[in-house]
């Protein structure tokens, strides 16, 4: 049997089997598997081939919420559809089972995982995969019903699954929607989060920035509405082909009205939350030739960093200094922290814009990270304007944590200086451990020196000089070599890109009910985790 996914196997924390699922053949079992796959060094890859089994054997790995996923294939495999099919497992473990998946609730619920696993994989060959279709399909019994299950109660009709299996079984006209969705309160919430990748030379000057994105929509709407979503870029819509590189969508968008008019995603959603497109931006365009959406000085970022080494006497010393754009400081007027969605019309904010919206975008949870070479023993004066910075000597990182409500003092310009430690010296290591002075030889026997000679070792090089100069040369090695920046911003993406608007066609939505006109929001948030990277 060719091209068939063979075996899933899930481990919990303490690498103990705690649920194997046999799709076909013959594959290896979980207890023979996982020593197999402990043997390959950290960090181990997603793909890992085993020649010494018989047959030889593909192991494709998955870590979540620390369980361990392990599917085999002994034939050839699309590696991605492997990966993905994981993946696709976590979403409908948490959609059935709630999030965070945990060991506990698997073997509690192990018939309704067995369903799972048996639905969305036949006989080793991927088929359903949609949440809203495994509803239909996976049949999961109330607290009552599992409490009067073993209950013979008169006159109580016995159930009758094949029925509810065969009515499943039918093909929906929407795979990717459950029929008769009913919602008290229509809603419809699109969420659009960029991570930004960045890399900055030491004179500040961007050599690569790219921003991921994701657009996640919620819809809580009954019957099957009809959505259309409009997306503009930073000049508007006539290039957005060009800002929004390797487009991806969910099934249920219509790809012959986006490739007619990019930026309008014309769709049928799934009932719930769910991902709907995925893109990439290249913040730096010019590199590719393009022309028209960006230029070299429009990446402008809420965290400007700069890394000064090699100060002091000796050069010993280090600087980071940090220049926070004040448009994405917190807004005296609203409380900070809070992140308000903004509606269809507009924002609801009372007295002004709310914090962490479009109109006024929040800065948070700023991290900055200094690796710094093996060679450093210790930082031995850590001196932050605002904050706390610590030194890790495991790790060899010096973390630098910025509170938001020190972001709101008004200050634009923040420092951190340190001071570096290398290894002991010869001379420092050779030097009495007691600090007595006991077992040295003080004799002096050199012979006399006359006016003459004092007067040429006058004029050979210092000797203080010449330890000052090794010491630089020794400092610069324990100098660090980049510094990373972690912060998240609500209500601003890189990009430029925004969502226009937010239209149910009522022509062609069917089960709505007239009159109906769901609440619409859009919220936008730039996620840096360690992706503002600088060279020094």
């Amino acid at each position: 049997m060719n091209s068939v996914i063979e075996a899933l196997h899930i481990y919990d924390e303490h690498n103990r089997a705690i649920l194997s699922h046999t799709y076909a053949s013959r594959p290896l079992s979980a207890n023979h598997l996982l020593p197999l796959y402990l043997e390959h060094p950290t960090p181990r890859p997603n793909l890992i081939y085993l020649s010494n089994t018989n047959p030889p054997t593909l192991v494709f790995s998955l870590t979540h919420a620390n369980l361990l996923y392990l599917a085999t294939s002994s034939s050839e495999i699309e590696p991605l559809l492997v990966l993905e099919f994981l993946h696709r497992i976590i979403d409908a473990l948490e959609e059935f089972l709630g999030a965070p998946v945990l060991a506990h609730k698997i073997e509690a619920n192990y018939d309704v995982v067995a369903q799972l696993l048996t639905e969305m994989c036949d006989a080793g060959t991927i088929s359903t995969t949609e949440p809203n279709v495994l509803r239909d399909v996976v049949e999961v019994e109330g607290l009552l019903g599992k409490l009067l299950g073993s209950i013979n109660l008169p006159g109580k009709s016995p159930t009758l699954p094949s029925t509810a299996s065969l009515m499943a079984q039918n093909v929906p006209a929407l795979p990717w929607r459950r029929a008769n969705v009913r919602h008290t309160s229509n809603e419809l919430y699109a969420d659009v989060v960029e991570t930004l990748s960045v890399t900055l030379a030491p004179s500040g000057r961007p050599i690569a920035a790219f921003a991921n994105g994701t657009i996640a929509f919620t819809s809580k709407v009954s019957g099957v509405p009809d959505i259309l979503l409009n997306l503009t870029g930073p000049s508007g819509k006539h290039n957005l082909r060009s800002v929004m590189e390797l487009p991806v969508f969910h099934p249920c968008v219509r790809l012959n009205k986006w490739k007619d008019n990019p930026g309008e995603l014309s769709f049928i959603p799934p009932d719930g939350r769910f991902i709907l497109a995925g893109y990439e931006v290249d913040l730096l365009p010019f590199t590719n030739g393009k022309s028209g959406n960006l230029n070299s000085n429009s990446l402008r970022l809420p965290v400007n960093i700069e890394v000064k080494t090699g100060l002091g006497l000796t050069g010993s010393d280090f600087e980071v200094r940090l220049n926070i754009n004040r448009n994405f400081g917190p807004a005296t007027s609203s409380i900070s922290g809070s992140s308000g969605r903004g509606g269809g019309a507009g924002g609801r904010g009372f007295g002004g814009p709310h914090s962490g919206s479009a109109a006024a975008p929040l800065l948070q949870d700023l991290i900055v990270s200094v690796p710094l070479p093996s060679e450093v023993r210790n930082l031995l004066d850590i001196r932050p304007s605002k904050g706390d910075a610590s030194f890790n000597p495991g790790e060899k990182v010096l973390e630098w944590v910025m509170p938001t409500k020190e972001l709101s003092s008004g200050t634009s310009y923040y420092g951190l200086r340190c001071t570096v430690q290398g290894p002991l010296a010869d001379d420092q290591e050779d030097a009495d451990p007691n600090g007595f002075g006991f077992g040295r030889d003080y004799t002096y026997d050199e012979p006399y020196q006359s006016s003459a000679d004092l007067k040429a070792k006058k004029n050979e090089g210092n000797p203080e000089d010449e330890k000052d100069a090794k010491k630089i040369a020794q400092n610069k090695i324990l100098m660090p070599s980049s510094a990373s920046v972690s912060f998240s911003v609500k209500g601003w993406l890189a990009s430029g890109i925004k969502v226009e608007s937010i239209q149910i066609d009522p022509r062609k939505s069917r089960g709505l009910g007239e009159g109906v006109k769901p609440y619409k929001g859009v919220k936008y948030l730039t996620i840096s985790k360690g992706g503002v990277e600088i060279r020094c």
